[in-house]
């Protein structure tokens, strides 16, 4: 029948309508869509620009493969074809009441209107508790209002869950379950007893640098537990001092790590870190009190509260004239507030950037913050904000490495926003030269972050560029290629085709490059393998954390913590128990491998700091922002992490996140059932109902998730109102289930 159609069209007219050939298109995609051939009906509707009559021909037996297919060639889409495959696909999960799925897409689109549609569309209460879950783990500020819940009880209920209240709940309730409430000392991370004498000598190495280590390696290894050896104090200890005197055994900007080291421990329990921090605002020293601002930003990370207990804290610290408690108190409010787009803050910070007599550090510290709290948003006052106060800078200002926040804090305000940087880029190339290719670099990686979007036209002569200059000399001064090199790494982090060919162009620019991209290109591996210790990267790391280029060196260090973070790899943590006896002479160096050790072992193995969750699909914007941040801050290793603005490592606390599954009843209360955790396959057009995971092993919930896993229920007698098991998933019971007698 297609034939002889087929025949008699070839021979109509050119100039005759195409409504007999549109037919023709329906008559095939109807029968590809009941014969198992879901891709080639898509691709076919993709190539006559009518996809929206796939609407009409999709069932209950092949929307999810219809969807997952259109939902995976977006990312190979250019603009805006991708987000109208998107559109098409929302719309068939809504047309089937697939709601948590087309949520997941109007996440992945930014699209705020369509989130409010999945709310009104759906009338059951137990499934809005649910998507309120999966908004929490965005970590976006939603405002659910009465026409998605109407009734106030169950709104504020809702608005609790999207809160994130109950996360340091659901993660302490993981911890008891696998047993590992024990606070742990730095010592027990490093280990030294497995290695030779040559480890002990190092006590000899500049006592404070090492304190201020072990305060860093203590946060991150007991991070939201609420109990550890050297900060939070027993009840039933009678002198009550143990706390200070640890705070003690640091010198001056070393206080403000230490003390914001108590509210890591204390982490999303705002009620009981707020308490325990309180102490440290009745003392003098501004060092201590700079670290306890700092800490009522990190307890409120990602916490969202009717009371706005930060800004209430934190607001009136901002216009002091101690510049390390001004900054304590900037960076707090950053934290707190990150992608929250809160209009106090910005009243509150922007008059800041124009300050005549503000210290440098201060405004460097105010456009991160800035960036922070408007990530995303493209607010176009903080961007005029932030650009008067880069071409305010004087010449010398210029040259220093804290103003190379500036441009990132401008960067982070289009972060994932592609085209619509196209004019503040355009602004930056009439800034002063010394600052001008690092401004326009850090734009365009910022804007393509997380898009895998690297043949953009506007983006790809930039890396094209980038490679070809690997062997040209660069003038004096110029610092441009740092950002650059990251930026590869941020733009082809979103799929791993994309990462994997990263990486091996990474590994060309080690071969040729100069000094400054040798020492980005660790930064950028780190990036890309975040919490996913991939073999090959660990041995490339691991060689060059013995490179004669300390600042190369001091980034791999680094890096190999970033790619193990919160795995506990047993490689890694071997390496870095060998490198802090090969480095135990060099002060700057084994403070890098301390980190990296803090690191690998952050939250005892429960914590992640994948930017990306549900099954790599979407991004959470604000930690990507924390991670850049961190990194941009190691591109310069020894004038900031090494120098006196250690704190910055803390800016990882926005992409700290539990890596569970942790299943709960209708009453939200955790409900232990047995489930298969295995490798996650990709069955993107296979037809039929083909397995998922491979090589699983069953247990019980709650469980913890590696990159790459996947869960699924192995009991009929519940169903998950989320297809993506992971974070928090509610579990309604099956009516349909009967036990086997």
């Amino acid at each position: 029948m297609y034939y002889h159609k087929h025949v008699s069209m070839t021979s109509m007219d050119e100039e005759d309508p195409i409504d007999d050939l549109m037919e023709l298109v329906e008559q095939i995609v109807a029968f590809h869509m009941k014969h198992n051939a879901e891709p080639e009906a898509v691709d076919l509707l993709m190539e006559v620009g009518y996809l929206v009559l796939l609407i009409e021909h999709v069932d209950s037996m092949n929307f999810k493969r219809t969807c997952l297919y259109l939902t995976s060639s977006a990312r190979y889409l250019p603009g805006p074809d991708d987000m109208s495959v998107l559109h098409v696909a929302y719309m068939i999960y809504l047309k089937f009441e697939e709601f948590p799925n087309a949520l997941q897409i109007a996440l992945f689109m930014n699209n705020m209107k369509y989130v409010m549609r999945v709310f009104t569309s759906c009338d059951c209460l137990l499934r809005k508790k649910q998507f309120c879950y999966i908004l929490a783990r965005h970590g976006i500020s939603f405002e659910l209002d009465d026409e998605m819940v109407a009734d106030d009880d169950d709104r504020e209920v809702l608005q609790e869950i999207i809160n994130n209240s109950k996360l340091s709940e659901g993660y302490l309730t993981l911890a008891r379950d696998i047993e590992v409430m024990e606070p742990k000392s730095p010592e027990d991370i490093y280990k030294a007893h497995l290695l030779d004498g040559r480890a002990s000598a190092g006590a000899s190495v500049d006592l404070a640098r090492q304190n201020l280590a072990a305060s860093f390696v203590n946060a991150f290894v007991n991070a939201g537990f609420g109990q550890d050896k050297l900060m939070t104090v027993p009840s039933d200890n009678s002198n009550g001092g143990s706390s200070s005197n640890w705070l003690f055994k640091n010198k001056e900007h070393g206080k403000t790590s230490a003390a914001a080291s108590l509210s890591m421990i204390l982490l999303w329990d705002v009620d009981a870190g707020l308490a325990q921090i309180d102490k440290y605002f009745h003392l003098s020293d501004s060092h201590i009190i700079a670290g306890a601002l700092l800490g009522v930003g990190i307890v409120n990370c990602g916490i969202k509260n009717d009371c706005d207990p930060a800004l209430a804290l934190l607001g009136d610290y901002v216009d002091k004239d101690d510049s390390s408690v001004r900054i304590g108190a900037i960076m707090g409010l950053g934290i707190a507030y990150a992608g929250s787009q809160n209009e106090q803050i910005r009243i509150k910070l922007a008059p800041i950037l124009n300050e005549a007599k503000a210290p440098l550090d201060v405004i460097a510290f105010t456009a991160i913050s800035l960036g922070l709290v408007y990530v995303g948003s493209c607010n176009k006052e903080v961007a005029k904000a932030i650009i008067c106060a880069l071409m305010d800078r004087s010449e010398s200002e210029l040259g220093e490495p804290l103003t190379r926040l500036l441009p990132l804090g401008l960067g982070l305000l289009y972060l994932g926003k592609q085209k619509h940087v196209a004019k503040t880029a355009e602004v930056s190339l009439t800034f002063n030269g010394k600052i001008r290719k690092y401004c326009y670099m850090t734009l365009l990686s910022c804007a393509y972050a997380g898009t895998g979007n690297v043949l953009k036209l506007i983006f790809f002569p930039q890396v094209q560029n980038l490679l070809s200059h690997c062997s040209q000399h660069l003038n004096k001064g110029e610092t441009h290629q740092g950002p650059a090199v990251l930026g590869i790494a941020m733009v082809a982090m979103a799929e791993e085709l994309g990462l994997e060919m990263a990486i091996r162009s990474l590994e060309h620019l080690l071969q040729y490059g100069e000094r400054n991209i040798r020492q980005a290109v660790p930064l950028a591996l780190g990036l890309l393998c975040i919490s996913n210790p991939k073999v090959y990267v660990m041995d490339t790391l691991s060689r060059l954390s013995h490179d004669t280029d300390s600042e190369a060196a001091m980034a791999a260090v680094i890096s190999l913590g970033l790619i193990g973070a919160g795995t506990n790899n047993a490689r890694i943590a071997g390496m870095l128990r060998n490198l802090s006896s090969y480095y135990y002479k060099d002060a700057s160096l084994l403070f890098c491998v301390r980190i990296a050790q803090g690191l690998v072992h952050l939250g005892k193995g429960l914590l992640t700091l994948n930017p990306y969750y549900s099954e790599r699909y979407l991004l959470s914007p604000t930690a990507l922002a924390g991670l850049v941040t961190m990194l941009h801050a190691c591109l310069n290793m020894k004038a900031i992490i090494l120098g006196k603005y250690h704190y910055v490592l803390y800016f990882l606390v926005l992409a700290m996140q539990p890596r569970m599954l942790m299943t709960v009843d209708e009453n939200l209360k955790p409900l232990s059932v047995p489930v298969r955790v295995g490798q996650a396959v990709d069955v993107v057009g296979q037809a039929g109902r083909p397995k998922t995971i491979t090589g699983f092993q069953t247990h019980s919930t709650p469980v913890i998730l590696a990159a790459g896993d996947r869960a699924e229920l192995a009991t009929e007698k519940y169903i998950p109102l989320s297809p993506i098991l992971e974070g928090f998933v509610i579990l309604k019971e099956n009516p349909e289930y009967r036990e086997e007698r």
